[in-house]
Order: C-alpha cells, then sequence, then structure tokens
C-alpha cells in the first residue's frame, strides 16, 4: 500500500486529508468547473476535487491506512442482510 493516492492528477499524502464530500459540488454559477465533483479537503484550507471514481479510491486507501478491510466488511453486511430476511 502507498501513502499516496492520486486525486486530480496530484499525489496526494492520505495522512493529509482531512474530510471528503459526500454529494458532489453544486453552487448553481454558470461558470463554475467543479460541479459534479467531490471536494477533499486537505490540511491547512487546500482542496483538491475528485471525481466519483476517485473519491471511492480515495476512501478505499484511507480504511486501507487505517487497517480496515472495505470489502471484507461489505461482504458481511450483504451476508448478514440475507440471514435476517430468512425466517
Amino acid at each position: 500500500m502507498s501513502v499516496f493516492c492520486v486525486v486530480d492528477d496530484k499525489h496526494v499524502p492520505v495522512f493529509r486529508i482531512m474530510w471528503i464530500a459526500v454529494t458532489p459540488h453544486f453552487c448553481g454559477e454558470e461558470d463554475c468547473v467543479r460541479e459534479g465533483y467531490y471536494e477533499v479537503r486537505l490540511e491547512q484550507g487546500e482542496s483538491v476535487w475528485a471525481n466519483a471514481k476517485e473519491r471511492n479510491h480515495v476512501l478505499e486507501q484511507i480504511e486501507l491506512w487505517q487497517g480496515i478491510d472495505p470489502i471484507g466488511e461489505e461482504e458481511e453486511e450483504e451476508e448478514g442482510e440475507g440471514e435476517a430476511g430468512e425466517w
């Protein structure tokens, strides 16, 4: 695993990421070039902008960095849902 992830053609250190937007940017301005992109806020008030694929990759990288297995958790949740519905 790398300590960097690529967002908007930039190698960003995972440990510098403060938060990631859940919804894409929408401000309504006609000349806005960031609509539809997700803000990835870094330390010092800096931001980079990610498309949906990049945002999902960044979230996975952060989970891996923290020792969480994102794939394993999703499989467990899906299995648990099936068991609850079967009586």
